[in-house]
């Protein structure tokens, strides 16, 4: 996945500022894809660049102004193009695997102190995918709000329960990982 499909896929939801999605994607919790300003503004750019999205200047204040960024037909055909075709998995990298990989080298109880914080941001991370599916299963979010404004209501279920389903998925991966975790504390302290 790239950047590009990201903010293509929310500003399909509804128009927003460089600023607004900034703060969407960084750090956010309700969304699966992070990025930095300094990754967003330059994609901005060449989206625009390329046709994907256009930018209109609104006023804000009496001197100010923003720009906000809305997907044209192009950006559509390139958001529908990217989800109606499978891709390859990401390649992994996880420096957590790597850790853990490397754990006879360490005492056991430093390996077991650091599945501990593992485990518990496994289970933060399971508990706050839950909490925004069950916002989405009640069409609670904001952006979720915003789609299906233009969207016919007999699908709003439908699209909300597709949402919510992705975060079943997260929280679920996030429990296994939480136990495995424990299971790596068993084999360290037998």
């Amino acid at each position: 996945m790239s950047l590009q499909h990201a903010l293509l896929g929310v500003l399909e939801a509804r128009p927003m500022s460089g600023y607004d999605l900034v703060r969407f994607f960084d750090g956010s919790t309700g969304w699966i894809w992070a990025a930095p300003q300094s990754q967003i503004y330059p994609m901005l750019r060449r989206m625009e660049q390329a046709g994907l999205i256009a930018g209109d200047e609104e006023a804000r204040g009496p001197r100010l102004t923003r720009t906000v960024y809305s997907v044209t037909e192009k950006g559509h055909a390139e958001l529908a193009s990217w989800l109606g075709v499978a891709h390859d998995a990401a390649p992994p990298r996880d420096p957590f695997m790597v850790q853990a990989l490397n754990f006879d080298m360490i005492p056991a109880a430093e390996a077991v102190a650091v599945l501990d914080a593992f485990i518990a941001e496994q289970d933060k991370a399971a508990t706050e995918a839950e909490a925004h599916r069950d916002r989405l299963l009640r069409k609670d979010t904001a952006l979720l709000k915003e789609r299906l404004s233009r969207r016919d209501p007999e699908e709003h279920d439908r699209i909300a329960r597709l949402k919510a389903h992705v975060f079943d998925g997260i929280a679920a991966v996030a429990r296994a990982k939480a136990e495995w975790a424990r299971e790596g504390q068993r084999l360290l302290e037998s």
